[in-house]
Formats: C-alpha cells, sequence, structure tokens
C-alpha cells in the first residue's frame, strides 16, 4: 500500500533564516553607510573614530538582533512591534558607553546605521509576514482536539499513519495517550528524519503564553522551578534601579503626594497587607488613589477594586491609568520584598481565599512579586476566582520561561501598557 503525502509549503525560506537577515542587516546598516561616506573621502576608512564606529555598531546591531528573535519567540508577540525599541536600547548602551569612555565616534555614522537596521528589519518583517507561519501536523488520540483553535498556525490532520507530511515544521501528538503500535512507530520515524516532534501540553504553552494546571508532577514542578543564578542577578538589577528611581524621581514623588493630599482628605500614600516572596506577608507601599470611607464594609469586598469603583478619586483615575500610583513601591523593592516584575501581589484576605479555592496557588509566591507582570500585560487586573485561574496559568508560564528575554518583553508591553491604559481599574 503506497504512502499518501501531504505536501506542505516548501522549507524555510531563506528570507527566514539567520545568516541571510543578520549578514544583510550589517551589510545595510553598517557597511552601506561606510561606503557612502567613503565615496566622499576614500581616506575617512582609516580614521580611528570612523573604525571605532564601525566596531561599535557591529555590537549594537548584532546585540539587537539577538534581542529582537529571542523577543519574537514568545507566543502572540508580534515583533514587528519590538524592533524599534529594542534597537533603540542596544545601539543607545553602546554608544553611551563610548561617550562616557570618551572615545571619538562619527555621529553620521552612529544614526546613519540605527536608522538603517530598523528599516531593514521592519522591511524584513513586512516581507516575511505571511512566510513565517507554523506548519503542524497533528497525531489523533487523546487531548489534541483543541489544538486547531489556537490561531497563527497551519494544522494539518494526520489521518492514517500511512500519511507522510513534508516540510511540516513539527509533529505534534498527545504523548500521554494510549496510541497504538502504528502511531508510536510513525512518531520515532519523523523523529529520526529530523522533524521535532511536541507533546499536545508543550506546544499549547508555547503559542498561548500560559502553563495549563492539571497537576503538578515531579517533572512539572522541576520545570517550574526559575533560574536561581538570574535570580539573583535580578534582584541586584532591581535594587540598583530601585535607588536610581528614588533619587531622581524624589521631586515627582514629592509633588504627587501633595496632590493626592490635596485632592481628596487621607494620607497621600496607601498601606496594605499583601503576600509575598515565599509565602511571607508584607506591607506594600502605594499613592492612595481611593477616598476614605467611614462605613464598615466586607473585608474581601473592600479588598477588590471593580470596573467603575465609585471609591477611586479623580486624581486616582489618572495614576492608576498611567500606573504611577505604583511609584513607592520602590520601597519595597529596596528592601527586597518585590521586583519590577513577576506575579501580582494580593491583599492577604484574597490571597488566602484564591489558595482555598485554586489549587497551587501558593507555588506561584516561588518568585518575587511584582509591579508589573506576564500575566498584567497579557490580562490585565482580574479579581473573580476563574479569571485568577486564568492569571495563575500566565503566572506560571512567566516561572517556567524565568529569563531576562521574558522580562525585557514585558517592559516593552508594559510601557504600551502605560500609554493605553490596559488592565486599569
Amino acid at each position: 500500500m503506497n504512502a499518501t503525502t501531504i505536501q506542505l509549503p516548501n522549507r524555510r525560506h531563506f528570507l527566514l533564516r539567520m545568516r541571510f537577515q543578520l549578514l544583510g542587516g550589517l551589510t545595510f546598516a553598517i557597511l552601506l553607510p561606510a561606503f557612502v561616506r567613503m565615496s566622499v573621502d576614500p581616506r575617512v576608512i582609516w580614521s580611528s573614530n570612523m573604525q571605532v564606529t564601525i566596531f561599535a555598531a557591529f555590537i549594537a546591531h548584532a546585540t539587537g538582533y539577538s534581542f529582537y528573535k529571542r523577543i519574537g519567540n514568545f507566543p502572540g508577540v508580534a515583533a514587528a512591534g519590538y524592533i524599534l525599541p529594542t534597537f533603540a536600547l542596544t545601539y543607545g548602551l553602546v554608544f553611551v558607553t563610548i561617550f562616557f569612555f570618551r572615545f571619538d565616534y562619527s555621529r553620521f555614522q552612529a544614526a546613519a546605521s540605527f536608522i538603517q537596521s530598523t528599516l531593514w528589519y521592519f522591511g524584513l518583517s513586512l516581507v516575511t509576514r505571511r512566510l513565517d507561519a507554523h506548519r503542524l501536523a497533528i497525531i489523533p488520540g487523546g487531548d489534541v482536539h483543541r489544538l486547531e483553535s489556537i490561531p497563527g498556525v497551519n494544522w494539518h490532520r494526520i489521518r492514517t499513519p500511512d500519511m507522510v507530511v513534508e516540510y511540516a515544521t513539527g509533529v505534534v501528538a498527545d504523548l500521554r495517550a494510549d496510541l497504538s503500535d502504528e502511531w508510536e512507530r510513525y512518531i520515532a520515524d519523523r523523529a529520526l528524519s529530523g522533524t521535532p516532534v511536541y507533546h499536545v501540553k508543550q506546544i499549547s504553552e508555547s503559542l498561548t503564553g500560559r502553563v495549563e494546571i492539571e497537576h503538578l508532577s515531579e517533572n512539572t514542578l522541576g520545570s517550574l522551578n526559575p533560574n536561581q543564578a538570574y535570580l539573583k542577578i535580578k534582584q541586584a538589577i532591581d535594587w540598583a534601579s530601585a535607588l536610581f528611581v528614588l533619587v531622581v524621581f524624589s521631586p515627582l514623588l514629592l509633588f504627587v503626594a501633595i496632590a493626592v493630599k490635596i485632592d481628596s482628605p487621607g494620607p497621600a500614600l496607601f498601606r496594605q497587607k499583601r503576600m509575598g516572596y515565599r509565602g511571607h506577608p508584607y506591607e506594600v507601599y502605594k499613592f492612595r488613589t481611593m477616598k476614605l470611607s467611614d462605613t464598615a464594609v466586607d473585608e474581601k469586598e473592600a479588598a477588590i477594586t471593580k470596573a467603575g469603583d465609585t471609591r477611586i478619586t479623580r486624581l486616582g483615575q489618572f495614576l492608576r491609568k498611567s500606573r504611577i500610583d505604583e511609584l513607592p513601591q520602590a520601597f519595597n523593592i529596596l528592601r527586597g520584598e518585590m521586583s519590577w516584575i513577576g506575579p501580582r501581589p494580593e491583599a492577604l484576605v484574597l490571597s488566602k481565599w484564591y489558595e482555598a479555592e485554586l489549587p497551587f496557588y501558593r507555588y506561584r509566591h516561588i518568585v518575587r512579586p511584582g509591579i508589573t507582570g506576564w500575566a498584567q500585560v497579557n490580562q490585565g487586573h482580574v479579581a473573580a476566582v476563574d479569571d485568577v485561574l486564568e492569571k495563575l496559568h500566565y503566572d506560571f508560564y512567566y516561572i517556567k520561561n524565568f529569563s531576562p528575554w521574558l522580562d525585557m518583553l514585558i517592559v516593552f508591553r508594559t510601557m504600551r501598557t502605560m500609554l493605553t491604559g490596559f488592565g486599569a481599574r
């Protein structure tokens, strides 16, 4: 019996290959401006400032490309939107370092390299937008029925083990299901041919940015342990940046504190006990955005901010939307209680409620809580138990993929959130 062949689009297009993108970018963004200068004055290439600029631009461009590709690997990321901030960050850091050490450099060459770097990758993203879709083949059996509802992927169901899917970027199967011997041989053949084989849960997490919580087996617990080396590095960065914010922005903090006092009666700062790192309670500091109430209310209800909450002051609406009300938490970061990025800390009463309703909720405290985080930029502020379970999926994804690249993506998305007010209440 002859095997049925499903022929998908051809192998990975050359425009998507790293070799073409990076070498083309270096040529267009660094060598081309240098040749333009040399066409005017051939001796310019021998000047020290030109050589320093080319070397620095090479480092900035290669680093920016690396960051851009790593950020693009995370689910739901329209990578083109992060080209400008990524290359602005790397070029800015490199040339600020050169300026600090007083090296002479060509401003024309540096500016041209930065502009043409962004133009090159914007152009590539437009041209390759339809070339980069995943092409995944699905093996029937087990929990694979939900995959085809995930957008952005060309899904192809394999009906029988004698069907061969050519040029697929991967094969997906529920490896926990009771598959027949024929299907197991098929999976082994695909792996031997060099085609990646993914477990359904693995590919679902990768494409949705959420870790589905069923039960925490020993292997799952191991995979959800955050990188301890990066945990220490991140804490040092958090401490230094929090100190910088408190010193540099102290006039702004003082101005906001006075404005809060004028806007409504009560203290400038809001204090609340919240559940923190490793399950230890701590007191969080924020600018007060709500009116003080003399009437007794249920503690759990008082801790929940609803959409259109009438307790929020006029100034408080602006502070919440812009996230300025969060700035005093830099004190919590200095004290080692928080991080800039991590799962959102909840009020003690809410945390105890969620722990009683949701299995494994306490596991999110394995990293320091953050002012912003993966759940916040994907989901916004929520309080209902069902929504918190959804948020827990995002928190577990963050813990599982704990890295500087994911933190960088969250920083960029937080900037967008501050401009749009997404998730604020």
